[in-house]
């Protein structure tokens, strides 16, 4: 039977945090987690008692991780030190709710297609948005795939994902300077990709995201489709392969100038048609100005630092 870790990154949020992980109680066959890696990434441990409530009413072995140093790589860099002898490490963020069949889809599909990443659904959530924009806002935290359980071409976000541990387990899987703006996972992603790296979708893995309030407005929609959008040529730079990032510099061209023209001309006619047209536009201009010196900063010392004084809504 193979030996399958989830880690769990949590940064100043033990309600959802506690959330997540009881989600995991109610997985059709909890049995299959042997260990639950909680990665508390708030300077002063605030997951600290919820994990340790949880230690005593889960069926599997849960371990507290402590790395005070806030970022994005950082916590899933401490987590996978903890999982030096699986077979599989599952990530599922905090804000993310595990459906009973999470991770029995995504083991099966693995060893179904002898697979190195498998990647699930997720539904977006977000309750705390304004009714109006609810819709879109519930739309861009989601991601779908094909309908049928499948070997893909392409790689999603960490979380939500399944890998075999000898992708994670070598060096440091994570590169620190994605602390802040994210892109960790695409990184990693990139180089497995390049090493031939087998990726399958698992089309029954879902699970819902529940988006928390800071992040349900079109401010935020648009500063992360931004950074979104500089991924791919982001990619291609740093490979060097420099057709591809004037290749993606001309579809950003493209996109900003037939969505950014498209999201003014319907501003008060349907001014949830334009929203969406600006964060397409907005994705454009991500691949315009790739730049480090453009990147949004998002999470880790910056998200500490974008949050009230007290606040428990700040994610990893």
């Amino acid at each position: 039977m193979s030996k399958v870790y989830v880690v769990v990154p949590t940064m100043g949020r033990p309600e959802q945090l506690d959330r997540a992980v009881r989600s995991l109680f109610n997985l059709e066959n909890a049995g299959t987690v042997e260990k639950l890696v909680i990665v508390d990434n708030h300077p002063q441990g605030t997951a600290l008692s919820v994990a340790n409530c949880l230690k005593h009413e889960a069926e599997f072995s849960v371990i507290y991780v402590h790395e005070p140093r806030p970022g994005v790589a950082n916590a899933r860099n401490a987590g996978v030190t903890q999982c030096a002898d699986a077979d599989f490490i599952a990530f599922l963020d905090d804000d993310e709710v595990a459906s009973p069949q999470w991770l029995n889809a995504l083991v099966s599909t693995a060893l179904m297609y002898d697979a190195d990443v498998v990647f699930g659904p997720i539904d977006g959530y977000a309750s705390c948005a304004p009714v109006e924009t609810r819709p879109l806002v519930e739309a861009f935290f989601s991601r779908s795939g094909p309908k049928e359980t499948q070997l893909i071409d392409r790689a999603y976000g960490c979380g939500n994902s399944l890998l075999k541990a000898k992708c994670l387990i070598d060096g440091v899987p994570f590169d620190p300077a994605t602390n802040e703006t994210g892109g960790e996972d695409d990184t990693l992603f990139a180089r497995l990709i390049a090493k031939g790296a087998v990726i399958a979708w698992s089309a029954d893995a879902a699970v819902e995201e529940h988006v928390p309030k800071h992040r349900a407005t079109m401010r935020y929609l648009l500063v992360r489709a931004f950074a979104r959008g500089q991924g791919p040529s982001q990619t291609s730079a740093e490979n060097r392969h420099w057709l591809g990032l004037i290749g993606w510099s001309l579809v950003g061209a493209a996109q900003v100038c037939v969505y950014g023209v498209s999201a003014l001309a319907t501003r008060f006619a349907s001014p949830h048609t334009s929203a969406r047209l600006a964060i397409r536009c907005a994705e454009g201009l991500g691949k315009m100005f790739w730049f480090s010196s453009f990147e949004p900063k998002l999470y880790g010392q910056s998200e500490l630092k974008a949050q009230p004084a007290g606040s428990s809504d700040q994610a990893t």
